[in-house]
């Protein structure tokens, strides 16, 4: 998104990446929970008072916790609700605080990143991730009904295996992303940049006639299924 020219606020509870990209567009960082919805209506306040509007929304906060996160038979209930927060919750409060900013200013458009392992079970299974994921998708078709009358756009991009710090085990083990790679119909596992393009086409007039649906980006995963 700076690279295409926008105005970004990003948030995070970790520190400010070292690596944050330059372009024509320019960064804000705000170090915060996303599950508080003090530090969210700060941080919106902030942006739309810097800025003059609010026009796109982009949800991706996320954890998967491949050690804590198992079957819902077997789960510690602590680690449960926090998966929820952090992954469903979060994206409620961003935009139920975005969402007057975007009236005001006359429409906008959200994207809210969920996974296509809302869309299947799993013998090994993150069941918190993965139904908190189911969640998103039907956070963003609800919203996306709601906010047409406003003129406010909301899809949500279901990513496949992408290689992110987020799966950094990849990097550890070349076999299981040599296997991993194979078994994409288009040969390799996705990479931040394949994320980032469907949410700029999302963003953009190019779809303005697109809301309340999903664009899945899996290199052809989701075609096995």
């Amino acid at each position: 998104m700076l690279a295409a020219g926008a105005e970004v606020a990003l948030a995070d509870i970790k520190d400010r990446p070292v690596d944050i990209c330059s372009g024509p567009g320019h960064a804000s960082y705000h170090q915060g929970d996303l599950t508080d919805e003090a530090f969210v209506s700060k941080v919106v306040t902030a942006t739309a008072e810097a800025h003059g509007r609010i026009d796109f929304l982009v949800n991706a906060t996320g954890v998967l916790w491949f050690d804590q996160d198992t079957s819902v038979l077997d789960i510690d209930l602590d680690t449960w609700d926090r998966v929820f927060q952090i992954n469903l919750k979060s994206f409620a409060l961003s935009a139920r605080h975005v969402v007057p900013h975007m009236r005001a200013g006359g429409g906008g458009a959200m994207v809210h990143i969920a996974s296509i392992d809302a869309l299947r079970g799993d013998d090994k299974p993150q069941d918190a991730y993965g139904a908190a994921k189911a969640g998103v998708i039907r956070l963003s078709k609800s919203l996306a009904i709601q906010l047409a009358k406003d003129a406010i756009r909301c899809n949500t991009i279901l990513p496949g295996p992408v290689l992110s710090p987020m799966q950094a085990r990849w990097q550890d083990d070349p076999a299981a992303l040599s296997a991993l790679s194979a078994y994409v119909p288009l040969g390799r596992v996705g990479v931040p940049a394949d994320i980032a393009s469907a949410c700029l086409f999302l963003l953009s007039d190019q779809a303005a006639f697109i809301t309340g649906t999903e664009l899945v980006v899996d290199g052809g995963c989701t075609a096995r299924f």
